[in-house]
């Protein structure tokens, strides 16, 4: 496998161009064969420019064409917008409310106003009786690594990789997920550009790179580049997708590096996984004391750390270490579990059930972890409701393209262990309570998953009964009549 690399050792490159300019300087400048020449060399610099980390400042020319989830820009109305005629579910309360109004100005929710008030100067919206809703929070999200295979991410030209996670960003806003958990990879660059409104998509709160020992879940590395000399940056570490860091003195740095760039929280990789090929899923990762170091780090800038682990004796680790979200944790027991609720912790939990929605996987190993896992997935559930834990709903699609149009249905599924509405709140007002666990570091101001005043202006208008089931998730296209975020309308099919 190659390295994405730049290959700015190769002066010989340029060595025919600079000898055809000196030669025909002067009277030749405008020949067809100088011009031919400079196209190249022009086009030759660009590929560069993105290949040294320089993709954002071509975004701005990202055009979405015929096969765009969008029909036209997204509407931003001057006046401020009240949403009428709807039922009204707040992310906060476990009910549907009826005679409530939703009034927005800008990119807040300033007013649940009666239905029967006068609305002054407003632009109205009739719902036509429907569900509002609070956009979706996706608390385990890949941005960048969701959308293409594993092969792709470790081969693919660094700019294919990210103007591939700007397509798939817009269609994940338009399954109604309108902020998302990156829980790992180089998303700095798409949720600037989302922010600055050149893509379109949800609201990123970035992890970065992900930080893993030497042998970890992280270390992406092929057989044939061990060892690794010290200062050597191998490739995933140079895409920002992982950053190998062994002994506290490495993770800290690493973990200071990703907060340099904007990460909101820091991603540790603390166990092993169900297809690793070199970390078998039961290892543990990191001490104790690496662990601390980061937590550190993180404490310093006002956030926290979430930690990728399966095992019961990993989480103990990573909760005595000071961690505060754990991802995953199938393999938890009772004993862990009351720990994790003595002490608050999150429970960033993934439907992980060997389903329709699982990963398709060839190796019996791999296989049989993958069951073990799944078993592991309704004892969590049940372990969490028992022993009352915070718990998270995020999907971890990863190098797997073919499972993000059931990004809803990984959610609607989970009826066999919550009640509708109780899931629903969970993947938005709950999910929310944990993205704002980034304290200080936290890229938006306003309330997440919400609708209350103060609150982002993120509604969803469906065609669905949340009190019966959350099925109408998995048909987006026609059952989310209205996407809204920030207070802009990106789809409407209302009449």
């Amino acid at each position: 496998m190659q390295r994405l690399e730049s290959d700015s050792g190769q002066p010989s490159r340029y060595a025919p161009f600079r000898h055809v300019h000196s030669a025909t300087c002067g009277c030749q400048c405008a020949s067809p064969v100088v011009r031919a020449l400079h196209r190249r060399v022009s086009a030759d610099l660009t590929r560069r420019m993105f290949l040294g980390g320089m993709a954002a400042a071509v975004l701005p020319f990202l055009g979405f064409k015929s096969d765009s989830a969008f029909a036209q820009q997204a509407k931003e109305s001057k006046r401020p917008i009240l949403l009428t005629n709807l039922r009204l579910f707040d992310g906060i309360t476990s009910v549907v409310q009826k005679g409530r109004n939703i009034r927005i100005e800008g990119n807040k929710v300033v007013d649940l106003p009666a239905a029967g008030e006068l609305p002054g100067d407003v632009e109205i919206i009739d719902c036509g009786g429907r569900l509002a809703m609070p956009g979706l929070i996706d608390a385990h999200w890949h941005s960048t690594l969701c959308g293409l295979s594993q092969m792709q991410a470790m081969t693919a030209d660094v700019p294919y990789i990210h103007l591939l996670a700007a397509h798939e960003a817009q269609r994940t806003l338009m399954r109604g997920f309108t902020t998302t958990r990156d829980a790992g990879g180089p998303s700095f660059a798409l949720k600037r550009a989302i922010d600055e409104g050149i893509a379109h998509g949800p609201r990123i709160y970035p992890s970065g790179a992900m930080i893993t020992q030497t042998s970890g879940h992280g270390d992406f590395r092929m057989r044939y580049e061990i060892p690794r000399a010290d200062g050597d940056i191998t490739h995933t570490m140079r895409a920002g997708m992982s950053s190998i860091a062994d002994g506290e003195s490495e993770v800290l740095r690493r973990a200071r590096e990703e907060l340099m760039l904007g990460a909101s929280q820091i991603k540790l990789m603390g166990g092993g996984g169900v297809t690793s090929p070199y970390d078998p899923l039961d290892s543990v990762q990191f001490t104790e004391a690496e662990l601390r170091a980061g937590v550190a780090a993180a404490s310093d800038w006002g956030t926290y750390v979430m930690v990728h682990v399966y095992t019961a004796k990993g989480i103990e680790r990573a909760v005595r270490a000071g961690v505060q979200s754990i991802e995953h944790g199938q393999l938890a027991d009772e004993e862990v579990v009351r720990m994790m609720a003595d002490k608050g912790i999150w429970w960033s939990l993934q439907p992980f059930l060997a389903d329709e929605d699982a990963n398709k996987l060839a190796d019996p190993a791999a296989r049989a972890n993958q069951v073990r896992v799944a078993e592991g997935t309704v004892r969590a559930y049940e372990m969490a409701q028992k022993f009352n834990v915070q718990t998270a709903w995020g999907t971890d699609i990863l190098f797997t393209p073919q499972n993000l149009p059931h990004q809803g249905r990984m959610l609607a599924k989970l009826t066999r262990f919550y009640q509708p509405l109780d899931l629903l709140r969970m993947a938005t007002g709950q999910n929310g309570q944990l993205l704002m666990m980034s304290g200080l570091r936290n890229p938006y101001e306003g309330a997440l998953g919400t609708i209350a005043a103060g609150s982002l202006a993120d509604i969803l208008i469906a065609d669905g009964d949340p009190a019966v089931n959350l099925d109408f998730l998995t048909d987006p296209d026609a059952n989310l009549r209205l996407i809204m975020k920030d207070g802009k309308i990106y789809k409407s099919t209302l009449a």
